[in-house]
Formats: structure tokens, sequence, C-alpha cells
């Protein structure tokens, strides 16, 4: 660990060692959902604690809008398009196969490429059966999914009326666990400051979505308040495999019910177990996998948040198309915080590991671990939002049949800006620069080494 601590800080800024330290040695725990902000906008219904303040033109309707029952009317119904102007370069991306961190790459020899492309278009169905139970549904059609139309979430939630120091909550279905401080809930799971998410949460979009249930005790002490939230679930046994054989990326696909994410050239031994793309959501082994949260709201204006996962995975236990079971675990520690009017601190920091495999000589044909940590600030300017995002990640391969040559380090830096046009149309530019060091693209003939620049420039519809 500390080498690989040292190999990373060696090739980035040293103001951001500190957050990488915190990922790789502090006992990470999980998602953080943000202090509220003066005049903050409309906050998601469906979640008990959001994650991410929406911005206003993007909210659904909270759960005192209307009458208590709205099965299906215009206010329950929603429509998010989202197309794009993008200029890239680097070589071949991780969406065709490659090793590329970014979601659109350059030409064949890596230089700026440019297009224009529509890359996502979800309904979303948000019904309220009584003043306390609601549901929230939606489907996608999303550029390099192989499904035309997928499924993205489907589960209910039930949160009561608060009613002295205690409160209970739940849901139950198809989610995300709430981890990510840079995703809006409850409205197809749509980045709030920046086009492009976090290594961090890129990588819970597409492999840290489950089927389960959950419950929220949240408790007033003082001036204090404490959410703990305990959650059962199956459906994610293939968690981690990209993180092993593609490593980290900065992305914006999201896992879909029936969808898959294709993997890079595999080395000679794997090739032959694993099949060429990973599902995110299949049940393999039909073992129960768990996760914890806690929350702390102080009189103070941040909140912090920790999160474990176990999918208690079998790495033994595989389908003869090739998928397998994987034993996934990780921490994650998260802190949101207002530093100045109109100003916001996000950071999380994230460790775990994965294993995949029988052993050979003791020990496990895969075995991965990783760290990532990002530090975000954005800044409220009239109907509109400046935001900077730094991180670091890496992975480490310590695995029987898998060359050391296969782990990764890299570093990201983001820039990003967002102006409400209209109270149904968003503006986004983003720009996003990319290092990565990863011994296997020297398989694929081009260097180990690669620096990635993508701009792009989003329009957001939403009715």
């Amino acid at each position: 660990m500390i080498s690989s601590l040292q190999g990373t800080a060696s090739r980035i800024p040293a103001a951001f060692a500190a957050l990488y330290l915190l990922a790789g040695v502090a006992p990470a725990c999980a998602q953080t959902a943000p202090a509220p902000a003066p005049d903050a906008a409309v906050t998601d219904q469906q979640t008990p604690t959001p994650e991410a303040t929406l911005p206003a033109q993007e909210a659904t309707p909270s759960a005192d809008q209307g009458p208590e029952t709205d099965i299906l009317s215009k206010r329950t119904l929603s429509v998010l398009l989202d197309a794009r102007l993008v200029l890239a370069n680097g070589h071949q991306s991780f969406v065709d196969g490659g090793l590329g961190k970014t979601r659109f790459d350059g030409t064949a020899s890596g230089d700026f490429k440019a297009r224009a492309v529509p890359v996502e278009a979800d309904l979303i169905w948000a019904p309220r059966f009584t003043g306390s139970l609601s549901a929230n549904v939606s489907a996608a059609w999303q550029r390099d999914q192989e499904n035309d139309v997928d499924l993205l979430e489907a589960f209910v939630t039930f949160l009561p009326q608060r009613n002295g120091n205690w409160n209970f909550s739940a849901k139950a279905g198809l989610y995300w666990p709430e981890i990510s401080l840079e995703h809006a809930t409850g409205g197809a799971w749509s980045t709030v400051y920046t086009i492009t998410p976090s290594a961090i949460n890129s990588w819970v979009g597409e492999e840290v979505k489950v089927v389960g249930a959950e419950a929220t005790v949240t408790a007033g002490l003082g001036q204090h308040e404490i959410a703990a939230t305990g959650g059962l679930f199956g459906f994610n046994d293939t968690s981690g495999t990209l993180l092993s054989f593609r490593g980290w990326a900065l992305q914006d696909i999201k896992a879909t019910t029936f969808g898959h994410f294709p993997l890079p050239p595999l080395n000679s031994f794997i090739v032959h177990l694993q099949e060429g793309q990973t599902r995110s959501l299949i049940e393999i082994d039909h073992r129960v996998g768990f996760y914890g949260r806690l929350e702390w709201r102080p009189p103070w204006p941040f909140v912090l948040n920790a999160y474990y996962y176990d999918n208690r995975g079998n790495p033994k236990a595989f389908e003869a198309t090739g998928q397998w079971g994987w034993r996934t675990r990780f921490l994650n520690v998260g802190l949101s915080a207002d530093i100045a009017p109109g100003t916001r601190l996000i950071a999380q920091a994230m460790t775990g590991s994965t294993h995949m495999g029988f052993q050979t000589r003791g020990v496990d044909w895969v075995h991965t671990s990783f760290q990532s940590a990002f530090a975000l600030v954005t800044h409220e300017i009239g109907r509109g939002a400046i935001t900077g995002r730094a991180e670091i990640f890496s992975t480490r391969e310590h695995g029987s049949q898998m060359s050391p040559n296969e782990s990764e380090d890299g570093w990201a830096l983001t820039g990003a800006g967002r102006l409400a046009l209209t109270n149904s149309l968003t503006a986004f530019i983003e720009v996003l620069h990319v290092r990565s060091d990863r011994g296997t693209r020297a398989n694929l003939g081009i260097p180990a080494f690669e620096a990635q620049t993508v701009m792009q420039a989003a329009l957001r519809f939403r009715w």
C-alpha cells in the first residue's frame, strides 16, 4: 500500500496526497449527504437522506405537493434528454473494448476528434400511493449500451412524516445504494455538478446497483442528528470485474437491468474463463450481501457519512457463459460542507478489494485492491454554478493469474460550469483531463502512460 501511494503521489499535485492517504489508510466508511445550502434547490422526496441537491429545474416534485395519491398524471411523469458536443483525444475507449479511461476517445492515432451526439433519453415515473408510500421507476436509452431501452431503477419508498426525535423509513427494489454525492436520486440518477462523475461514482454507477431492501432510523440528539441505515441485497455478484480487468474510468454510462459493459483484451489465462463482457446485474451464488451506512448532521454546516459494503460473493461460483462471482468489499467516507455563502466542498474516499476464481499455490486467481479519492468545490452564481474537482485513483494486482503490470495509477482534474437557461433547459460545459499508467496497454501497441483530455458541452432538457 505505501509503495502504491508513493508511486501515485509522485505524479500528482502534493495538495491532493492527503486525500489519497485517507482512501488508503483511514477506515473509510460510507457516503455523505450534503448539508443544506442557503437557498438550496429542491431535493428528491424519494430518498430519506438525499445524496445530492438538484438544480431547481431538474428537481422532482416534493412529497407535500399535490394530492396524497397520484398514480398516473402529468405530475408523476418526467422526461430527461441529454445531447453533447464532444472534443476528445486518447486511444480506444473502454466502451469499445480498449483501455481508455474516458467515455469518448480520439482518432485511431489518439489525436483529437470532434463529434455531436445524443447520449441519453430517460422516462421517469414517480407515483405516490399515500402520503408516506411512493415509488420511482426509470427507463433509459443510453448511447453505448446494448439495449435500445432498458430499466434503470424501480423501487418503492416508505417515508412517513416525522414525529418527535425519531423517524423510520425504508426502501426496496432495484436501486443504487446511497454512496454518490454527485448524483441526484429519484431522477434517473443524474449528475448535478459536472457532466462526468468522479472515478469513484463512475464505478458505483457501473457495478454497485443492487436488488435489495434497506431501513433507516433517524434520531435527533440535541442539535445533532444521526441516521443509521442497514440493507440486504442480491444480484450484484459481478461487482469488481471492471475494476480488475479494466481499472478505474471516468464516464457517465449507467448500469441497466439487462445491459453489459465490454472488457478490454484479457490475459492468456483469464481469456479462457471470462466472457468478453460483464453483466452488472446478475445472481450467481445465491448469497445475500449487506451494507451499512451512518450519517452525522451536527449543528455546524457540514455532514459526514460512512458506508461499508460487502456483497459476500463466492469467487469460485461461475456460469457457463463465463460470468463469475466476485467477493467485493469496500469502505467509503464522504464529507459535504458549506464553506462560504453559495460555496460547497464535497469529498469522498474509497478503499477496498475484490477476489475471483480458485487458488493457485494458496493465492486467488484474481485479487485486486483499489483506492480512490476526490475533492470537489462548487460555487453558485445566479442561475448557474462553477465547479472544480481533483482526484486520484489506483489498483494493485495480487492474484496468482494477474500480472503486476495490470495494476494502475492515475489522477484527473475537472472543471465545469452549469447554467439554467429556462426552468426546463440546462447547459453544461466541462473540461476533463486524465493521466494514467497501466502496463497492459503495451499489449495493444500503445504506451503504458496516457494523458487524455475530453471537452464537452451538454444540453439537458427536462419536462
